[in-house]
């Protein structure tokens, strides 16, 4: 089973982009799962997480701006990122608990531009 996350780019700031997180395999179970970003020379910081039941949270720094939504019938978690500001330039990277194993995707690239 693995975790591949897909939708990163290049945008303007003031854009959305929608990045997708899809479990691939022989996939059994699915709990929490969640969105992690790092910037270059930064650490690796948490965006937000869902549960198996649709209950999110969100870092203070997107609230309001990104949205962590689920589609369990296809094993995916999207993140919705909308009013992007350079700040957010960042690898992004999910993360999720599929079979009882802590998966982590590989990240995808998202560059705002001011």
């Amino acid at each position: 089973v693995q975790l591949q996350a897909s939708g990163g780019g290049l945008v303007q700031a003031g854009g959305s982009l929608r990045l997708s997180c899809a479990a691939s395999g022989s996939v059994f179970s699915t709990n929490d799962m969640g969105w992690y970003r790092q910037a270059l020379g930064k650490q690796r910081e948490l965006v937000g997480t869902i549960t198996a039941g649709g209950s999110t949270k969100y870092a203070d720094s997107v609230r309001g701006r990104f949205t962590i939504s689920r589609d369990n019938a296809k094993n995916t978690v999207y993140l919705q990122m909308n009013s992007l500001k350079p700040d957010d330039t960042a690898v992004y990277y999910c993360d999720g608990v599929i079979n009882r194993i802590h998966l982590w995707g590989q990240g995808t690239q998202v560059t705002v531009s001011s």
